[in-house]
């Protein structure tokens, strides 16, 4: 067997999600799967570093060091369910938590302490893995495509695979072309941060509450005006853009609140649809994962907008749609170690393939 753990935790600042894969088939297989919740405090003090403006750093090293722990119980939690022994896994790939993405100005911050991680597993770990791109001329993000395209391309359909995290991405997988990737605007995490104002809850489960508002067609317009949305790929984004305070200077005054989370959600299915109509022309299928995925109401409003197309979870293609992600960096840890390098450029900007992440041995 060729075992490897990923450890992914989003900008939705929800947990850490660890993935054991067996890569020795022809396709991945994910042997266990966990996911640890990251406690109010942790994602109150990450909300804050996410946030632009002084950090202070005492907290980033606070943060890192509680952040290697949750990532520590994630790797034991699946190494517990499958009853497999950590040293019979290869490595852990460790993306981190993204507080900062500034790819215009060359940098890209994760916060993690994967020396830590090494020497609380007893496993290596290969973590830094956006820098590497960004130093390369490229955006740093997304980085899933890569793994989107080694297990999901078909050689005569054309899909799209749309991961729904805080931010949505989207890989373009064209039957006839190279695989494209690139963040499309926000997925969850207005959403989110609207029900937590609002309702005083994490998310809206299901979309129930904006089931219950109507969409104000002037605002939704408006949120649809954003440059970065007409943007042509390669391009990434995240919580510096796309924020509360971005949300309230473009209400304007009182409004429902429930008109409000309708109008957002129909801000992310408009977003996701328009930019896979923009760029991605001649897409057949559409396949969903991250936590939007497992929004009713938010792939109810997609499909609606679809314009026929079959929109389905990846989990139609083998992968649950949770497991993505973590998969991805247990794919990317393996090329690493094995110092394969990744072919980029068409989805990130970069300059060429290149061998991304660092590697901290046990």
């Amino acid at each position: 067997m060729s075992l490897f753990v990923g450890v992914m935790s989003g900008t939705s600042l929800d947990g850490a999600d660890a993935a054991l894969v067996d890569f020795s088939g022809r396709t991945p297989r994910t042997l266990s799967f966990a996911s640890i919740p990251f406690t109010a405090g942790l994602h109150d003090r990450l909300l804050r570093l996410s946030a632009p403006g002084d950090d202070g750093l005492d907290l980033v090293g606070d943060v890192s060091i509680e952040l290697a722990e949750v990532y520590a119980r994630a790797v034991d939690g699946v190494l517990s369910r499958s009853g497999v022994a950590a040293s019979r896994v290869t490595a852990i790939g460790c993306h981190g938590q993204t507080v900062r993405h500034r790819p215009e100005r060359g940098f890209t911050i994760q916060l993690n302490d994967p020396a830590r991680l090494a020497e609380a597993t007893g496993i290596d770990v290969v973590a830094d893995f956006r820098r590497r791109d960004v130093a390369a001329g490229g955006q740093g993000a997304p980085l899933a495509p890569l793994f989107h395209e080694a297990v999901f391309r078909h050689p005569s359909i054309s899909r799209a695979v749309v991961n729904i995290g805080g931010i949505s991405n989207i890989t373009w997988m064209p039957a006839n072309g190279p695989t494209m990737g690139f963040d499309c605007g926000p997925g969850n995490v207005l959403l989110d941060g609207w029900a937590r104002a609002h309702l005083g809850k994490p998310y809206d489960e299901d979309g129930a509450w904006a089931a219950r508002g109507r969409t104000i067609a002037r605002l939704l317009e408006m949120f649809l005006s954003e440059p970065f949305l007409q943007a042509r790929p390669p391009k990434s984004t995240g919580r510096e853009l796309f924020r509360q305070d971005w949300l309230a200077a473009r209400l304007g005054g009182p409004l429902d609140p429930a008109d409000v989370q309708s109008t957002l959600a129909d801000f992310t299915a408009s977003s996701i649809v328009n930019a896979l109509d923009r760029f991605c022309r001649g897409t057949d299928e559409i396949y969903l994962c991250g936590g939007g995925a497992r929004n009713r109401g938010l792939v109810a409003r997609i499909t609606a907008i679809a314009g026929g197309r079959p929109v389905q979870a990846t989990d139609a293609l083998g992968v649950p749609t949770g497991h993505v992600e973590s998969m991805a960096f247990a794919w990317l840890a393996m090329k690493c170690v094995r110092r394969e390098p990744v072919s980029v450029a068409a989805i990130t900007g970069a300059k060429g393939a290149r061998v991304l992440g660092a590697i901290y041995p046990a």
